[in-house]
């Protein structure tokens, strides 16, 4: 897999919400996140500014959710239910962008995607000191 991606091509998974992308760093940035959100979606999700993510068809279909602090918002297709992006608690400049919904691409393409720690989320951290790493999610192939 080349990690080194620059621009992309997505789509949900009725293919009625399409999107391209500009990857901040490729598929470097690849992570999941241990809140209790992420925690059930179990998406890998790589980096986007949001000035490079484009919606080219079915922007009218996106469902919006926010939970918690409200700060977050996570993008569906209102037709499939595949959560497709979000906008970051974290940096608001950028999009996380699901994986499975990049062309060629598959969360288990990856050996190792790291955790970051959501649970213990920067932004509720009066010390400012910022994004911890939780963990490594390794996918380790069945015989």
């Amino acid at each position: 897999m080349n990690k080194d991606i620059g621009e992309i091509n997505g789509a949900c998974h009725c293919g009625d919400v399409r999107f391209h992308m500009t990857l901040s760093n490729g598929l470097h940035s690849a992570r999941r996140c241990n809140c209790s959100y992420c925690r059930m979606r179990g998406a890998v999700a790589v980096s986007a500014e949001l000035a490079d993510f484009h919606i080219l068809q079915g922007a009218e279909l996106l469902t919006v959710y926010r939970f918690n602090t409200m700060s977050a918002q996570h993008f569906f297709c209102s037709r499939c239910g595949i959560y497709t992006h979000h906008q970051r608690r974290s940096n608001p400049h950028q999009y996380g962008v699901n994986v499975a919904c990049l062309e060629g691409i598959s969360p288990f393409d990856f050996d190792e995607v790291p955790v970051s720690d959501g649970i213990a989320h920067p932004k509720d951290d009066p010390t400012g000191a910022g994004p911890r790493q939780a963990g490594v999610l390794r996918f380790i192939p069945a015989d």
